[in-house]
């Protein structure tokens, strides 16, 4: 199962109080995706057990569980409380961002030994193993959105949603394929900014517009919505790759320096972090205002979206 929920340790808007609502937040936001998690997936002892342990060790590797986060805090946002059965959008979020983690560190592709602190999949399990553990990932998310309790419409379209997010054109694979095919190559800010806004940008922008429509969002509540995400988005990118060179690999969890090591197109690399920074809170700036109109309930995603660019990993 996973960790408790990452510290705020050096998160600097605000004061105990502030501090201590967030860590609630995200304390009950894993708590309930966690929950959703240990009853959707298929236990370690099902037939065929090796590929469900394979599927496990990925899931309950000790995750932020931030997609299932912001799609509860969208949802609230537009309900004013967590609708029922709102944990299962989160797992099925997570579901996904877990595949696409496995498959990001095949040799392949990524090529990483070390994630959230443990042996990656392949490592654990082998190559081939692995690459069926992110389908089986895959899989059953669309079986589990495919079962939300919301009515058929808003069902469909957070289905489609997150299938777009998760796509080729301006979603998370196409952003993983031009990753690869910029590596080796002089940065470029638009190709960048594409990289960036598809491969890491989408399938946030997708989880916390899929909580607005799971709770009812209109029309303009979900661009609004959409608009926070996007931009939040691209500054949590922003802040993983200045933490790829400021931070450990014990710190991280990951292996730190890869960005440099494979010479990935990165915010650091083109712009250095200082300037990074300042560009990742300008986004988050931007993404706030966009939930302006929301006043007081908007509150709470504002402060993830901080937290999201203040963590230390």
């Amino acid at each position: 199962m996973s960790g408790g929920a990452p510290s705020l340790a050096g998160f600097a808007k605000g004061g105990y109080t502030f501090a201590s609502m967030l860590e609630e937040t995200l304390e009950e936001g894993q708590r309930l995706a966690d929950g959703a998690l240990e009853r959707l997936l298929p236990p370690a002892t099902e037939y065929p057990s090796v590929i469900h342990r394979a599927m496990r060790h990925s899931v309950f590797a000790g995750g932020k569980r931030l997609r299932p986060i912001l799609a509860m805090e969208g949802a609230r946002l537009i309900a004013g409380n967590l609708p029922e059965g709102i944990e299962d959008l989160g797992a099925a979020l997570e579901m996904l961002h877990t595949y696409s983690l496995i498959h990001d560190d095949l040799p392949a592709l990524d090529n990483d030994d070390l994630r959230r602190g443990r042996p990656t999949c392949h490592k654990a399990f082998g190559e081939a193993m692995a690459i069926l553990a992110g389908d089986a990932l895959q899989t059953r998310a669309y079986e589990v959105l495919a079962r939300l309790r919301c009515p058929a419409e808003p069902r469909v379209r957070i289905i489609e949603e997150i299938a777009h997010a998760t796509g080729t054109i301006e979603g998370m694979i196409g952003g993983q394929v031009m990753d690869l095919e910029a590596e080796h190559t002089r940065p470029d800010a638009e190709t960048l900014e594409y990289i960036h806004r598809s491969k890491t940008a989408a399938l946030i922008t997708a989880s916390v517009v899929s909580g607005g429509v799971y709770a009812g969002a209109s029309k303009a509540e979900i661009e609004k919505l959409r608009q926070f995400g996007r931009a939040v988005g691209v500054a949590f990118q922003i802040a993983d790759d200045v933490l790829d060179v400021t931070q450990s690999s014990e710190q991280l969890g990951k292996t730190a320096g890869k960005d440099v090591a494979s010479e990935k197109v990165t915010y650091p690399a083109l712009f250095g972090i200082e300037e990074s920074l300042r560009k990742a809170d300008e986004l988050v700036d931007s993404g706030c205002a966009a939930l302006d109109s929301f006043e007081p309930r908007a509150e709470t995603l504002k402060a993830l979206a901080r937290f999201l660019v203040e963590r230390k990993k």
